[in-house]
């Protein structure tokens, strides 16, 4: 027996209507048309559908265990016609990002609350976990957009720039090197470092400064949260180095200094890093938009 989409739409629309002529003007189809479809499904079937008959048109017990399926498969099959209508259109779809920029959750929050408003059928989602393989994450399509620093040349993914920031050097009031206008390499070979708990690799001070320098400092202390960074920056148990807006966006007290990196200080641009042919996706182009215009807020002067 082959049972199609148009037979469970025939069943229902005669059970709906109470009649042939009023169901065959619901289907757009002639009376005679769907007299022919309904005795086709009874020779496949075996079975009568409807009792002979009867005024209105009733079903058979062959008939209703049909209209059940109807009720139960067609709105099932409404929906993913909508879905697929929305994926096609770029109404629906999914936002899995990861983040290499350790220092970019709280940036990134604001961005997603007014994003999950506008696109309420796009999954989104964060994956912290696969920071340091979300590149190749990417290509898999294990994610669908990666927040970085560092582009690299890889076919079928573009990076799309988000904002430039500035790495800045962070200490105590009272520390030594407060003193001076800017902060080089060998200045960190007597200091304890506190960086977030991320490999020398992804880290600006490292990437940018220290590792071509081939300087290490005394040591290093990796810690999760920029408030107790800056806490422990201010106790002078150690100097950090973290993005300009990171600082600029930070209310934990004023008992520490910022200092650019060399003399002409550093610049690093952030992208987002997504697959060719998605990038022209409505909700992606709405994403990155609204997140240029966030990291506008992030440049203000800077008061510390």
């Amino acid at each position: 027996m082959h049972i199609e989409f148009r037979h469970l739409r025939t069943i229902k629309a005669i059970h709906d209507t109470g009649g042939l002529a009023r169901a065959a003007e619901t289907l757009g189809i002639t009376q005679s048309a769907l007299s022919h479809q309904i005795k086709g499904i009874e020779d496949q079937a075996g079975v009568e559908l409807f009792v002979r008959r009867s005024k209105p048109l009733k079903l058979s017990a062959a008939g209703l265990r049909m209209l059940a399926a109807a009720e139960r498969i067609l709105p099932e099959v409404a929906a993913l016609e909508q879905e697929f209508t929305g994926l096609v259109q770029g109404r629906a779809g999914r936002m899995h990002i990861a983040i290499e920029c350790h220092a970019c959750f709280e940036w990134l929050f604001p961005v997603l609350e007014g994003f999950r408003k506008a696109w309420p059928d796009v999954d989104v989602d964060i994956r912290p976990g696969l920071a340091f393989d979300a590149l190749p994450a990417l290509r898999k399509e294990e994610v669908d957009l990666v927040v970085s620093s560092d582009p690299e040349d890889i076919p079928g993914i573009t990076f799309l720039p988000l904002f430039d920031y500035e790495p800045i050097f962070v200490a105590a009031t009272n520390h030594p090197l407060a003193a001076k206008e800017w902060i080089d390499a060998e200045d960190f070979r007597n200091e304890t470092l506190i960086t977030y708990p991320v490999e020398r690799a992804r880290l600006d001070v490292f990437s940018q400064l220290l590792t071509p320098a081939k300087v290490a400092p005394k040591d290093l202390r990796q810690v999760e949260l920029t408030a107790v960074i800056l806490l422990l920056v201010a106790s002078n148990r150690g100097v950090a180095v973290l993005p300009d807006w990171v600082v600029r966006q930070a209310s934990y007290g004023s008992d520490y200094i910022t200092r650019p990196l060399t003399e002409k200080g550093l610049t690093r641009r952030l992208y987002a890093a997504v697959r060719e042919e998605e990038a022209d996706l409505p909700y992606v182009a709405h994403l990155v938009r609204n997140a240029r215009q966030e990291a506008v807020k992030l440049q203000r002067p800077d008061t510390v």
